[in-house]
């Protein structure tokens, strides 16, 4: 029964301790006794101490019952999401099974769930890209939603593409669009913000069109300016998903400080904050061209 219960976080359903012969008089013994301890209604913690998150995650799998899996953020924690932590474990079960409620746990009824959805071995889970689509369509905000599609990606857990294969597959809900788009710009990066969407932005705030991908010439190589005021020196870099990794990092800090000789203003703006955050980032804009004498009637 240890043997069983170790890799589960230390919890173990009822239905398995009956297959062990450990009877449920027995169980109640071991409850009262003070060596195990209930955990919801379809489960035991073989322990009094503090339950993991593994053995929360299992306690909710057994909870929904054999046809129940992790889903959401929950599955991706489960598969190794970093620094994201959430209040609930989530739940997925097919439409039409019964639900058991209990504190601590969301289980949602889905016709979605198909076999090939689950991850083949370790706790019931589904995988990565479905995952990271129904936590997006389950989060509380849109800009939670952008933060789990994004950390999916730039934890390698998923690819954007096969987030975008997850998203055709939802057919109406509010969300859609806004999803559509931030898995766009993590397949594409800056390429999928488009001149005439970035330069609408521009004018709906009172500032004047910039100049889109100047080409500049340093020593050894040649790069593009992805926005850039010319008459007042202000230039935007506008960071793609790309830009979370390493492998960037010299390439973008050589090719600013050229910029930055030049005498540029130049600010960094990444795309995803585009998406969740526009109007902070363009009156930093609005800002900094103020401050390199663009009119006010132009930038009000």
């Amino acid at each position: 029964m240890r043997g069983l219960a170790e890799p589960q976080g230390g919890v173990v359903s009822r239905d398995q301790l009956r297959e062990l012969g450990i009877t449920d008089h027995e169980v109640l013994a071991h409850v009262h006794a003070g060596r195990w301890r209930s955990v919801h209604t379809q489960s035991v913690a073989v322990h009094t101490g503090p339950l993991p998150r593994l053995g929360q995650h299992w306690a909710a799998v057994f909870e929904a019952g054999p046809r129940g899996c992790l889903d959401g953020t929950s599955s991706l924690i489960a598969g190794g999401l970093e620094h994201y932590d959430e209040p609930v474990v989530r739940v997925s079960v097919p439409r039409g099974v019964l639900v058991r409620r209990a504190p601590g746990i969301d289980v949602r009824q889905t016709r979605r769930l198909r076999p090939d959805d689950l991850e083949p071995s370790g706790i019931p889970r589904t995988r990565p890209h479905v995952a990271g689509v129904r936590g997006a369509l389950w989060a509380k905000s849109d800009k939670q939603a952008t933060l789990i599609l994004t950390m999916a990606v730039q934890q390698r857990m998923t690819t954007p593409e096969r987030l975008g294969g997850a998203l055709l597959r939802v057919r109406r809900d509010r969300r859609r669009l806004l999803m559509t788009t931030v898995v766009t710009d993590l397949v594409g990066g800056v390429r999928s913000l488009g001149e005439h969407e970035f330069a609408q932005m521009c004018r709906l705030r009172g500032i004047p069109e910039p100049t889109r991908q100047v080409l500049r010439q340093g020593p050894d190589k040649r790069w593009y300016l992805d926005v850039h005021w010319e008459a007042w020196g202000v230039v935007v870099e506008i960071d793609g998903i790309q830009h979370a990794w390493a492998t960037n990092l010299v390439a973008d800090a050589l090719r600013h400080n050229a910029i930055a000789i030049e005498n540029a203003l130049v600010l960094r703006l990444p795309l995803l904050g585009l998406r969740v955050a526009a109007d902070d980032f363009f009156a930093q804009i609005i800002e900094a061209l103020l401050s390199r004498g663009c009119p006010l009637d132009l930038a009000s």
